[in-house]
């Protein structure tokens, strides 16, 4: 349990410090994508970018089991 902690902690961290740089990813941008406006309001949901994240994590999980 402490080890989860620490790792979580630690990746934390390190997207923190990564932050700058994650930020200019076109991550949320992606074909696919909804995004809508209409007057003073909008509204976003990143389908394929939630794809592409859990596929991504999917694998870094699996190799490391």
């Amino acid at each position: 349990m402490q080890q989860i902690l620490i790792i979580s902690g630690l990746i934390l961290v390190l997207i923190g410090f990564f932050y700058p740089y994650l930020k200019k990813l076109p991550l949320g941008q992606l074909p696919g994508d909804i995004f809508i406006q209409s007057g003073n309001s909008s509204f976003a949901f990143p389908v394929v970018t939630c794809i592409v994240i859990s596929i991504i994590l999917s694998l870094i999980l699996n190799f490391f089991k």
